[in-house]
C-alpha cells in the first residue's frame, strides 16, 4: 500500500488494511511446542530443526530383485566365471554362468561373503554380501537356482544402495517451521526418529450470532436466515489445518454470548464469531464485546478497515486465559473474505507456519473491472497459467458478495485502495486459493 493510499483511507475514517493486519498479528504468538509421536505429527509444523540420528539406508542393500555378484566376475576381468554360448539373439554371443550359493531376503541378518565365481540370489532390500558391488536384475538372467546364466552385464554399482547414500547420519532433515507431510514422516521414520517437537494444530471455535439465524436443512424465510457462515468458516479453518469446532448459533443475548465465549475459552486457541460487527441496532456482538466496564475498554476492539467487502472487523481477547477472538461480518461473502484476510493468517501464525499469507501471482487481467475507491477489494476470480509462462485472471460474475463466485474461484483478484478501474490487459495481483480439484 502506498503512502497516498494510506492517506486516502485515513481521510475516509478507515484504517488501512496493511496497518490493521500488522497490529493484530503482532499480538499473536505461536502455540507452545509439543513432543508428539510420529504417527500424530502429520499436519503440524516443526518447532525445532530435525537431524537424522542414523543413516539411510542403514546398511548396504540390494535395490532390485536379482543376483548379488562381484562386477569383475561378470565383466570378464576375474578368473571365476565360466562362459557359455548365449541364447539366440543375445547381444555379445555368450553368457556368464555363476554358482548361486544362497538366497538373501529383506529379513536376512547373518553376514555372508562372496567368493570368486559365486553369487547370491537377493530380494530388493536384502543386505548385500561382503564384496558384492553389483546386482544383476532377474530379467537379465535365466533365473537359475543352483547356477545362473547372465545374458547382460550391468555397470559396476548397478542395483546397489550403499549405507548412508541418501541420508548420512547428522543430515539436517527439516528446519523449524516445516510442514510435516506424509513423505517427511517416512524420512523421519527411516532414519530412526519416533518423536518430533511440533507446534500443535490450533483449536478454533466458530460461533454464529443473530436472532434471525436458523440451522441448515431448510430454506430462508422473512425474519429467518439459514446459518451458512458457521459451517463455511468451520470448513475454512479445517482446510488451513486447524482443529475446528462449530458450536452453532448464539442469539443476540448479552449474557448468553458472554457465557458462551467464556465456556469456549477452555478448549480454544482462537475463537471466531460471525455477525454483529456493524453499528446497526441489531449488531449486538460489537455492542457487547466493545463495552467499557470499570473505566476500561472492552476486551475486543472493532475497527472500520479499508476492506471490501466487510469493512467492520473485530479483534481482542476473552476470558481469564486471554484467548484471541476474531469477529467477522455476518454476510456470508464478507465473512469468507474476512476469514482469508484476517482469520487465516492468525491461524497460520498460531500454528507456527510460514508464510502466514497465501501465495500470490501477478496476472494479466482479461476483463475490465471497477472497484470502490479508498477500499482494498478482494474479488473472486479464476486464474490460469498461460502457455509460455505467466498467468491470466478472469473476474467471476457477481462481484465479491456472491457465494457462487466464491465457490467457483481458485483465486482472489486484489484491487488496491486507489484503483477505481482496472482495464483489461493490465497486470494485477491475485491470491491463489488452495482448491483440491
Amino acid at each position: 500500500m502506498t503512502a497516498t493510499a494510506d492517506a486516502e483511507a485515513a481521510a475516509n475514517g478507515l484504517t488501512p488494511l496493511a496497518d490493521y493486519l500488522g497490529s493484530v498479528l503482532r499480538r499473536l504468538r505461536a502455540l507452545p511446542p509439543l513432543d508428539l509421536d510420529l504417527t500424530q505429527a502429520h499436519g503440524n509444523v516443526l518447532a525445532e530443526d530435525v537431524v537424522a540420528p542414523h543413516a539411510f539406508p542403514a546398511f548396504d542393500q540390494a535395490a532390485v530383485d536379482g543376483y548379488a555378484a562381484r562386477w569383475e566376475d561378470i565383466s570378464g576381468g576375474g578368473r571365476g566365471p565360466s562362459y557359455v554360448p548365449a541364447p539366440s539373439g543375445t547381444p555379445g554371443g555368450r553368457t556368464i554362468r555363476l554358482n548361486v550359493v544362497g538366497d538373501l531376503g529383506a529379513a536376512s541378518w547373518r553376514p555372508v561373503r562372496l567368493t570368486p565365481g559365486s553369487c547370491f540370489s537377493v530380494a530388493a532390500g536384502a543386505p548385500l554380501p561382503v564384496a558384492a558391488d553389483v546386482v544383476v536384475p532377474v530379467e537379465w538372467t535365466d533365473q537359475g537356482m543352483a547356477a545362473v546364466e547372465i545374458f547382460r552385464t550391468p555397470k559396476r554399482g548397478y542395483g546397489v544402495r550403499r549405507a548412508g547414500e541418501e541420508l548420512p547420519a547428522g543430515t539436517l532433515l527439516a528446519r523449524a517451521g516445516t510442514y510435516v507431510s506424509p513423505a517427511l514422516v517416512a524420512v523421519f521414520a527411516a532414519t530412526g526418529i519416533g518423536h518430533v517437537v511440533v507446534r500443535p494444530s490450533p483449536r478454533v471455535v466458530i460461533v454464529a450470532t443473530g436472532d434471525e439465524l436458523v440451522d441448515v436443512g431448510r430454506g430462508s424465510q422473512p425474519g429467518q436466515v439459514v446459518d451458512a457462515n458457521s459451517h463455511a468458516l468451520t470448513a475454512a479453518a479445517a482446510e488451513v489445518g486447524a482443529l475446528a469446532y462449530r458450536v452453532g448459533i448464539c442469539d443476540d443475548d448479552p449474557e448468553g454470548l458472554r457465557g458462551l465465549l467464556e465456556d469456549q475459552t477452555l478448549r480454544a486457541d482462537l475463537i471466531i464469531t460471525t455477525g454483529g460487527t456493524g453499528t446497526g441496532p441489531g449488531d449486538m456482538v460489537r455492542r457487547i464485546l466493545s463495552r467499557r466496564e470499570g473505566g476500561r475498554a472492552g476486551p475486543v476492539t472493532f475497527t472500520d478497515v479499508a476492506l471490501y467487502p466487510g469493512t467492520a472487523l473485530g479483534f481482542g481477547t476473552v476470558g481469564a486465559e486471554e484467548v484471541p477472538v476474531v469477529c467477522l461480518p455476518g454476510d456470508p461473502g464478507a465473512a469468507l473474505i474476512g476469514f482469508e484476510v484476517l482469520a487465516r493468517p492468525a491461524i497460520q501464525l498460531l500454528a507456527g507456519a510460514e508464510p502466514v499469507f497465501r501465495p500470490s501471482v501477478r496476472a494479466h487481467l482479461l476483463e475490465t473491472v471497477s472497484s470502490p475507491t479508498g477500499l482494498r477489494e478482494f474479488r473472486p476470480a479464476h486464474v490460469a497459467e498461460r502457455r509460455g509462462g505467466g498467468y491470466t485472471v478472469q473476474p467471476l460474475s457477481g462481484g465479491p458478495f456472491t457465494l457462487s463466485g466464491l465457490a467457483e474461484a481458485n483465486g482472489l483478484l486484489v484491487l488496491g485502495e486507489r484503483v477505481t478501474t482496472a482495464a483489461a490487459g493490465s497486470t494485477v495481483d491475485v491470491l491463489l486459493l488452495d482448491r483440491r480439484r
